[in-house]
């Protein structure tokens, strides 16, 4: 496809007010004239890479399709949620974690599984500030992926940071808040306040003051652009201005969300404890803002690698919307029983759906010559097999996105038993163009993926 502007726009191009620069998504004025698309620097040719980890394990039976892999399987109860995006999914069973299995120990298996889930390492055990585990994947593509965007990575949770000391048969709770670790010694916090998080995406991260100015007034963010705006649609054609409008509408509607949450917090007798006032109470209204929130991040290309936490380890949280009034982790000790093992498919078919919904986005965001999920690879998976047995093996693994056509979807990918992850994690930075000899326990990268 060819476009002609007059003069193109820069890919960094953004709004700028006080307190705020608001990025913008890919656009046709930014491409050359006379030009094609795929042949432009402005052209997004990289694909964005995400990882979203759900704890406890699943109940495989529940999971795994039938037969021998192959593009010929039947949808299980757990993936079901994404049955319209099959052909761009591809279900990998086989894998295991044996990098962070210690033989020797009979407990703190929730806290190995979680940190050393990306790179295969096993979590030093200690409760003190001599943590150790290793550079995970996702940190290994930022520093590619990262070196052209404002923020190198973004790293998203549900849950708190607060906890310290020993979570679990003395491993510090660090390897259950962190599920990326710049290097070995380095564990990256994770963010999960809404207002803070709009903040890093939109805020002019140079001046403090004009940010906190901001946010005390009753106006949007996008006010203080608005003269920057007006001056960039003069510029653009009717499609941008459209991409642009709409765009802008998703900022402004993520922007309320926020400060209704926060109004309703100011009237809430009885907040909760050292919850943030722009989190919502409702565990699903939070998944959704702050996936929300990294769709557009990966839209305005601010960054290109992240990592989502949908609970951590050994999460007692309930679930009394979808039937569930019992503990995440207690049912995942099913034990075979048909009431618990019925509980716990539910929490992983729910997880599921809520990641369903982060897709459902980014395949309707237009991005080049195509949407947002074709030039993006999303990996959802948990570091633990069945939660009963405690062990990662046999993990399971979905692939969602294009990779700008550098992953063909509509498969199911079983491999023999016993793989390492750490195949997938090589095979996953060969797509982004970032090339190591191995991680961990790997042997090679994983045949026709």
């Amino acid at each position: 496809m060819n476009f002609v502007t007059k003069k193109a726009l820069s890919r960094r191009e953004a709004l700028r007010g006080m307190g705020a620069m608001v990025a913008l998504p890919f656009l046709d004025s930014m491409v050359p004239a006379m030009t094609p698309l795929a042949g432009t620097a402005a052209a997004p040719v990289i694909p964005r890479l995400g990882f979203v980890y759900a704890p406890n394990g699943m109940f495989l039976p529940n999971f795994h399709p039938a037969g021998e892999g192959g593009s010929d399987y039947a949808m299980t109860p757990i993936l079901s949620p994404l049955e319209a995006y099959r052909e761009q999914m591809v279900v990998v069973t086989g894998l295991s974690n044996r990098g962070i299995v210690s033989p020797n120990e009979g407990g703190g298996v929730h806290t190995r599984a979680h940190g050393g889930w990306l790179s295969g390492v096993l979590p030093k055990r200690t409760e003190g500030a001599d943590i150790e585990a290793g550079k995970t994947v996702d940190q290994y593509a930022a520093d590619v992926l990262g070196a052209e965007t404002s923020l190198r990575s973004l790293e998203l949770t549900t849950e708190s940071n607060f906890s310290v000391g020993n979570c679990e048969n003395g491993y510090s709770c660090t390897y259950q808040n962190s599920t990326s670790w710049r290097t070995p010694t380095q564990p990256l916090p994770h963010e999960r306040d809404p207002r803070v998080v709009f903040q890093r995406l939109f805020g002019d991260g140079g001046s403090v003051e004009a940010r906190l100015a901001q946010m005390q007034t009753d106006r949007s963010i996008l006010d203080s652009v608005m003269e920057s705006i007006n001056q960039l649609e003069r510029r653009l054609g009717q499609s941008d201005r459209d991409v642009v409008e709409e765009y802008l509408d998703a900022v402004r509607d993520i922007e309320r969300r926020i400060q209704r949450t926060e109004e309703n917090s100011a009237t809430t007798p009885l907040p909760t404890a050292n919850q943030p006032a722009g989190v919502p109470d409702a565990y699903d209204a939070h998944v959704e803002m702050l996936f929300d929130m990294l769709a557009l991040a990966y839209q305005a290309d601010v960054t290109r690698v992240s990592c989502f936490q949908m609970a951590r380890e050994l999460s007692g949280r309930t679930y009394p919307g979808i039937g569930v009034p019992e503990a995440h982790h207690s049912v995942s000790h099913h034990q075979l029983n048909p009431h618990n093992i019925e509980q716990y498919t539910k929490i992983n078919v729910h997880h599921v759906t809520l990641f369903s919904k982060l897709i459902e986005r980014m395949a309707n965001t237009p991005d080049g010559d195509g949407t947002l999920l074709d030039h993006t690879i999303m990996l959802y998976g948990t570091g633990m097999g069945d939660g009963d047995h405690h062990t990662p093996y046999n993990l399971p693994v979905i692939l969602v996105g294009g990779g700008c056509g550098r992953l063909a979807g509509g498969r199911h990918m079983k491999y023999e038993m016993d793989t390492p992850f750490m195949n997938l994690g090589l095979t996953l930075l060969d797509k982004v163009d970032v090339n190591l000899d191995r991680i961990s326990d790997s042997t090679g990268r994983l045949t026709d993926l």
